[in-house]
């Protein structure tokens, strides 16, 4: 099914989340089964690397919504990066830059939390 992927690499205090292929309502379980497994063992440092998305839909987009409050409340964030242009622009139009930093690279997110 579009080849959809999602990859945890935990580096330090750090967990880099791998996201790949489509992310719609069929494949959106496993991202926040990815997450919510990241929360219950309290690793709510979180950079989502984006470079491999080629598509997310309303039901991806909420998988961020619906965790976001819950690791803030931990102390911890969700950091978003890499995303391409056509997946940005999504991100962009409901308003994610505001409720979510987003970079470039992968690395600067995880500068950030390092800092």
């Amino acid at each position: 099914m579009n080849g959809f992927e999602v990859k945890r690499e935990d580096r330090d205090q750090i967990s880099v989340v791998a996201v790949k292929g489509y992310l719609d309502a069929h494949t959106a379980p496993e991202l926040e089964q990815m997450l919510q497994q990241l929360v219950d063992e309290e690793r709510v440092h979180i950079v989502v690397n984006l470079a491999g998305l080629s598509y997310i839909s309303s039901a991806g987009l909420g998988v961020f919504m619906g965790f976001i409050e819950d690791i803030r409340k931990k102390n911890g964030d969700i950091k978003l990066a890499e995303p391409n242009e056509k997946v940005y622009r999504v991100f962009d139009l409901l308003g994610f830059p505001v409720l979510y930093e987003i970079y470039q690279k992968e690395e600067e997110a995880i500068e950030k939390y390092r800092n």
